[in-house]
């Protein structure tokens, strides 16, 4: 299976302010604080890693970093890290914990005009505004323009063998457009089309091993945004599991069987897939600031499929 998740509609932005955290080196651990979640709510359905040195690349991103134990030989083990942001700040969530920390205000991108943002299976991050095309370090939220033209939200990258039979793709949701996005020349490709009036209203997903996920708004989700299980090769739904109790969620991220929503209106949930059902519970974000407003979200492809 594959996970993804996608944005479309924006909204305005604000400047914030967040008593930066500094954090932690990947090889230690991001804290141990952990957030109380609340009363969860359940919707009913209608229907790895790569060891990178810490270098920055040519386009000025920052590899991800597993860490291995090369007495023991076992596996490179995955920094367990999503990221959300406003407008204006990367913002970093440690799954683990639940705890959310600042990265920093983007820098070289435009004020306010970070739409959405993804993440490869090395953790290198990319952005859209709606008329620019960037890569972002995701350690310092530092910009880099690739490429201008008109952009939209609800980015995913998805896994080898989906949309390219060699490599990851950039993927996104214009409306009910399904697209490809060439990160190295800003090109669109046209892959598909939402189905039964559809159309994407917040953000995408998509994990190597698991599920493609995709906020969706039209006939049945007209209150509030459903999220849908989609086939990553041409954007066609899979599974609609109905309404999530919050509306505009912006943001989705993903680790180890859970996704994680960012709703506008600052709101940040866990979301748990059982069987045809969905179960959401809020996440604290103790010090966020009054006008926090969640724009997109992002997570690796690399991220574990399931808990454990």
């Amino acid at each position: 299976m594959l996970l993804v998740v996608a944005c479309t509609e924006t909204p305005e932005g604000s400047d914030l302010t967040l008593a930066t955290t500094t954090m932690p080196p990947p090889e230690t651990s991001a804290g141990d604080t952990s957030s109380t979640s609340g009363e969860g709510t359940t919707s009913e359905a209608s229907g790895g890693g790569t060891t990178a040195d810490s270098t920055a690349d040519e386009t000025g991103n920052t590899p991800k970093l597993d860490v291995a134990s090369p007495e023991t030989g076992e596996p490179p083990m995955e920094i367990a890290e999503v990221f959300g942001h406003s407008g204006n700040v990367l913002y970093r969530l440690d799954p683990d914990t639940n705890e959310v920390n600042e990265v920093g205000p983007f820098v070289g991108c435009d004020p306010g005009s970070v739409i959405d943002i993804a993440l490869d299976a090395d953790s290198r991050m990319f952005g859209t505004g709606y008329s620019r095309l960037w890569s972002i370090d995701r350690m310092t939220a530092q910009c880099t323009e690739i490429a201008q033209g008109s952009y939209p939200t609800s980015l995913s990258f998805v896994p080898a063998g989906t949309v390219d039979l060699a490599v990851e793709a950039l993927v996104g949701f214009d409306d009910a457009d399904y697209i490809r996005i060439d990160t190295t020349t800003g090109q669109i490709t046209t892959l598909g089309t939402l189905p039964g009036g559809l159309v994407s209203s917040g953000d995408m997903v998509s994990v190597i091993g698991g599920s493609s996920y995709l906020t969706v708004r039209g006939p049945g989700c007209d209150t509030t945004d459903c999220i849908v299980e989609i086939d990553p090769v041409d954007g066609s739904v899979i599974q609609n599991f109905g309404p999530l109790p919050y509306d505009q969620v912006f943001g989705l991220a993903f680790w180890a069987g859970r996704a994680y929503g960012f709703a506008r209106e600052g709101v940040l949930f866990e979301i748990d897939f059982m069987g045809g059902n969905v179960v959401t519970n809020p996440i604290p974000i103790p010090g966020a600031p009054a006008n926090l407003e969640w724009f997109g979200a992002g997570s690796t492809t690399s991220a574990p499929p399931v808990a454990g």
